[in-house]
């Protein structure tokens, strides 16, 4: 574990940067919405799920009742489902540390997971476990630090929420730059624009999640032929 520390935390600074602000504007939504501090760490610390907790903060003020909030947070995480698909075999050889790594699968830790090169001499499954919890510390620092500003330093979160937004398209950019082979990223784009065009901004993700996996999987041979090139 002392071996993979430093790896991993290099590995995880573009999202320490990302979760910081994006778990700060997290913070201040909640306490806007009249929740302390604590919240702000418990539901993080336990619920950790960037875009779901952005949710939940807008279900809280309006009073939702738990049902709804389960079914919400279930239909807008759902794609997690597909994340954790790819990473069945991993997480099994973790042992006691699988639960805690299905929990912690994020799209930002999933991404980092994806690509994680792991340096001669350090254990792949202890990287890939700090790497989790380092991303879960700092969505829980940022978020704490924000619900205590937003007390203390109140000015207007309008269009705050979109930090999630702009994460996204850093990472995606960092993938692509990464990448030589850019197949995935078009059938992800094209799966998920049709999707929206057909279905609208409610309903485009979970069909379009379906849509990439299926291609990607008829296609699995062939961009592996074009990665090993």
């Amino acid at each position: 574990m002392k071996k993979a520390l430093r790896p991993a935390f290099t590995a995880t600074i573009p999202v320490l940067c990302g979760y910081l602000f994006i778990g700060f504007a997290f913070g201040v939504m909640l306490r806007d919405a009249g929740y302390a501090p604590p919240w702000a760490f418990l539901s993080s610390l336990t619920i950790y799920a960037g875009s779901g907790q952005y949710l939940l903060v807008s279900l809280l003020a309006s009073g939702a009742s738990l049902a709804t909030v389960a079914v919400m947070t279930l239909l807008l995480n759902c794609r997690h489902i597909f994340y954790g698909l790819s990473f069945l075999e991993q997480f099994h050889q973790m042992g006691n540390a699988k639960p805690y790594m299905i929990f912690s699968l994020t799209d930002e830790t999933y991404s980092l997971l994806c690509s994680l090169k792991t340096p001669e001499g350090v254990d792949p499954n202890a990287m890939r476990l700090l790497v989790a919890i380092l991303d879960h510390s700092y969505w829980i620092l940022g978020s704490v630090i924000g619900a205590i500003a937003g007390g203390m330093l109140p000015f207007d979160s309008t269009g705050i929420d979109f930090a999630m937004t702009a994460l996204f398209v850093v990472i995606f950019v960092e993938q692509w730059k990464s990448s030589k082979h850019h197949v995935p990223a078009f059938l992800g784009l094209g799966a998920a624009a049709l999707s929206l065009v057909l279905l609208g901004p409610q309903n485009f993700i979970m069909p379009a999640m379906i849509a990439i996996c299926v291609l990607l999987v008829a296609l699995r041979s062939r961009l592996g032929e074009e990665v090993a090139q």
